[in-house]
């Protein structure tokens, strides 16, 4: 067994088996395992004659003997090898993973558990605390080690502040939650915590682990500069259970996305001569600095892999993605997750691109029906030219997933088009349409009124449905009150 990443989404990657289902085939048994079975048959009687248990365990005794190992060849075993290396993935998470064999004091450097590290004590979360004779003592949950493992340990034992910090706070989060405001003291007789403050600080600290976990592998899988970061301070809400991150828009079956430029310019500075745009007809979209200077409705045509200006060309800006932190955080106002920025954007400059999957406009209202029923939808129409495709961006999408509409925006939708020239499938930008500062969050308008450009169905987060009239939560003074 393997384990391929704790953080990956259930179901994409995993700890692998590399065996096809059913019985394993047959081999001629060599000189060394008739040897073994020899061997095993003369130990039968010795086997018998052993207690029934050991002790600390219940169940029976079996005799184990090294049964000989398949040829490694290049790292796989020759039996993975004939199977084209069939994987399967293992719905078991890495912690479980890691508390089954601290049990059954097995080693599996595949997971992180070696002979080194087999004994080993590291403090992950305070479950509980008290105070006992005037001294502290916390409940404490050992990382890769079963919660029945949980000791006591003196406070003096502890060298983990920012644990013990985070402990406190939410201890004295949950405590704040009284009547008007007021917090609640809990006693202090040498009892633990009360249940419910305890389990309360237990999920918190899960859930920590848990939104790290998915902030590692959203930046594992980022193909841009800005690094991206999670935080909920408002819930419980952990990451989302079906969400994939790309980078660039995955096609559903059937669909083909042509990828390479037919042409391209030959410019020494695309700034000063006849480049891609007025190939296509249009004006450059990028002024000196790399804002944009073109109206809402006009596309852009960045230069392409078979354009001989180097990366540093000003005409090409999309494409080398977000270069902004930006944050996924829990939103206070009912509107689930959102996303704010880290660093001030200045104004008229590209922030990120909406990703997700390809599909049919017939496939769009299969989906859209069913999303409508669950409350929720991220239909994103292209219908630049024609209304033929939809990027739906529900499992698969990029930090855009998680934007918010709003009826006074701070993000403006663009079609851009790069390698792919096809005007049905134009690639959608995002440009701020004004200074946004640091901590700000970021919105769109997901009807785009007076834009003239893409058409997004309801891309919302929150309960609203697609073509209907739903309440708007944006709270902005030019709210419109519903989503159309």
């Amino acid at each position: 067994m393997a384990a391929a990443g704790a953080e990956a989404p259930r179901g994409e990657t995993g700890a692998r088996c590399h065996r096809p289902p059913g019985p394993l085939p047959r081999h001629k048994p060599s000189r060394r395992t008739k040897w073994a079975r020899r061997r095993r048959a003369d130990t039968r009687s010795a086997v018998r004659s052993r207690p029934a248990t050991s002790p600390g365990r219940t169940g029976s005794v079996r005799a184990w003997f090294r049964v000989p190992r398949a040829p490694v060849l290049g790292g796989v075993c020759t039996r993975a090898a004939s199977f084209k290396a069939w994987c399967v993935p293992c719905l078991v998470s890495l912690d479980t993973l890691q508390e089954l064999c601290r049990k059954e004091k097995l080693t599996c450097k595949s997971i992180g558990i070696t002979k080194r590290n087999l004994n080993n004590y590291e403090v992950e979360y305070l479950c509980d605390y008290k105070v006992v004779k005037g001294v502290e003592y916390y409940l404490v949950k050992w990382k890769g080690w079963p919660g029945s493992t949980n000791t006591w340990e003196p406070f003096r034992n502890l060298k983990c502040a920012q644990l013990l910090q985070q402990f406190f706070s939410d201890k004295n989060s949950y405590l704040s939650r009284g009547k008007k405001g007021k917090a609640i003291a809990p006693k202090t007789s040498g009892k633990p915590l009360p249940p419910a403050v305890a389990e309360y600080i237990v999920q918190k600290a899960k859930q920590r682990i848990a939104l790290q976990r998915w902030q590692d592998y959203l930046n594992r899988r980022k193909n841009h500069k800005g690094m991206i970061y999670v935080e909920n301070t408002v819930d419980l809400e952990g990451p989302p259970s079906d969400f994939y991150y790309i980078n660039e828009y995955r096609p559903a079956p059937g669909i083909t996305l042509n990828n390479e430029a037919t042409f391209g310019c030959s410019c020494t500075d695309c700034y000063f001569e006849k480049c891609c745009p007025e190939e296509a007809g249009v004006v450059l979209a990028y002024n000196k600095n790399q804002q944009i200077k073109i109206k809402p409705g006009t596309p852009i045509y960045e230069c392409n892999s078979r354009c001989q200006c180097g990366p540093d060309c000003p005409n090409r800006i999309v494409q080398k993605g977000t270069q902004y932190s930006l944050c996924i955080f829990r939103t206070s106002n009912g509107c689930g997750w959102g996303v704010k920025t880290l660093v001030k954007i200045k104004k008229m400059s590209f922030v990120m691109e909406y990703v997700g999957e390809v599909i049919t406009s017939e496939e769009a209202e299969k989906r859209g029906q069913l999303y409508d029923n669950q409350g929720i939808t991220y239909l994103f129409d292209l219908d630049y030219e024609s209304d033929e495709f939809t990027v739906d961006a529900a499992r698969y999408g990029n930090v855009s997933h998680f934007v918010n509409h709003s009826c006074d925006p701070n993000l403006q939708v663009f079609s851009v088009f790069i390698d792919n020239l096809d005007t049905r499938l134009p690639r959608i930008a995002l440009f701020s349409t004004r200074t946004i500062k640091a901590g700000e969050e970021l919105t769109f308008d997901y009807q785009m009124k007076g834009s003239g450009e893409l058409s997004s169905d309801s891309i919302d987060h929150s309960p609203a449905k697609k073509r209907v009239r739903t309440e708007c939560k944006c709270g902005a003074e030019t709210c419109r009150g519903y989503l159309n």
